[in-house]
């Protein structure tokens, strides 16, 4: 039978070019020269410290700017609050990857709710979906994809 998974996940070596792409910018942008300001990406983590609180804005802008760029959804991102720190402000962003069992529950309730002909399986971080039909696939695709579920959706091991 026919089948694919639905994935959030976030690829590191994208992050790392994006992450990179950013410092150089920040190395060469007027407003920052001899600002001590950068950015430290340990997994999923990316900790920007400035020394004010526009300026992590400024950088959460074009941290952003440069993930659509790597073709990594912002919408991964989840910004903890600004903490001070003597003279430098950190902020941590985490981009979250899998999803969680409540977000499974609702990708499979909307394919319920639609009355497509697939069946949904929460398979720990993954929502795998199968269908006699290819067709009933793509719509279950094109379902998900306009559907809120608050993370970025990759659909990955299509099987026919």
């Amino acid at each position: 039978m026919p089948s694919f998974d639905v994935v959030s996940e976030v690829d590191l070596h994208q992050l790392t070019n994006a992450v990179d792409q950013v410092a150089r910018i920040i190395g060469n942008r007027f407003d920052f020269k001899g600002v001590d300001a950068g950015f430290e990406r340990e997994e999923r983590t990316v900790v920007l410290h400035a020394e004010a609180e526009f300026q992590l804005t400024q950088m959460e802008d074009m941290l952003r700017s440069a993930l659509i760029k790597c073709e990594i959804d912002p919408e991964a991102m989840e910004c903890g609050e600004p903490s001070a720190s003597g003279k430098q402000v950190r902020q941590s962003i985490t981009l979250r990857h899998g999803l969680d069992s409540q977000q499974c529950k609702t990708i499979v309730k909307t394919l319920k709710d639609a009355k497509l002909k697939v069946q949904a399986q929460i398979q720990g971080d993954q929502v795998r979906v199968t269908g006699k039909k290819r067709d009933d696939l793509q719509q279950a695709i094109a379902l998900l994809r306009e559907s809120p579920v608050g993370l970025p959706l990759q659909f990955s091991n299509f099987r026919d």
